[in-house]
């Protein structure tokens, strides 16, 4: 139970019990028992081999999808160390010092850094919950998470489909024809088509 602190006032009240909302103003109920849910955002995750196009999809798609008044976040796995940071700059300074958190912030971004020191890597979820809610996350990487995905296919990578392989592919976006496939097949030149689909 939420209740707000004009509660203890007798002019008005309002009170959230479960998914239930109350509301009273100078002693009149103004609604009551109002169902309500709260929906996490979509999210959307790109599979495909090395080289087929995830990453140049999402920079077309990603302004796309923005420009419908969409917000958007990604999320990107690396199989390999990685480090955005420079040495000889303060932040790395700090982090090389010790720190198991340093956050680089100015007028147009910040960015939290976080140091595993040898701690498991976190899992999807927990990483997702470190970010702010947006409308639809799309996701490069991650390949064993049974989020719904797109396949990038580009028969000149030389390799199989992936999606015969792994029911969480619910369509492939392809420069080309393929045949005997069930899902539905988008053109990778079709930017929009494909942002209707993601969306």
């Amino acid at each position: 139970l939420f209740r707000s602190p004009d509660s203890e006032n007798q002019q008005g009240a309002v009170m959230l019990s479960g998914n239930k909302l109350f509301c009273e103003r100078d002693d009149r109920v103004l609604f009551q028992d109002l169902d309500f849910n709260l929906h996490e955002g979509e999210v959307m995750q790109l599979r495909g081999r090395n080289g087929s196009g995830k990453t140049t999809l999402l920079t077309r798609l990603i302004p796309d999808i923005t420009a419908r008044g969409i917000s958007v976040s990604t999320i990107k796995h690396a199989h390999h160390r990685f480090d955005i940071d420079t040495p000889g700059k303060d932040s790395y300074e700090h982090r090389k010092a010790g720190a198991s958190e340093v956050m680089v912030t100015s007028v147009d971004r910040w960015a939290l850094m976080h140091e595993n020191r040898g701690k498991d890597e976190p899992d999807f979820d927990t990483l997702v919950s470190k970010m702010a809610p947006v409308d639809l996350l799309l996701i490069e990487g991650f390949k064993s998470y049974p989020h719904e995905k797109l396949e990038v296919y580009r028969a000149s990578v030389g390799k199989n489909l992936l999606a015969p392989e792994d029911d969480s592919i619910v369509a492939i976006a392809c420069d080309g024809a393929l045949s005997d496939i069930n899902r539905p097949v988008l053109n990778l030149g079709d930017i929009p088509s494909i942002a209707d689909f993601v969306i």
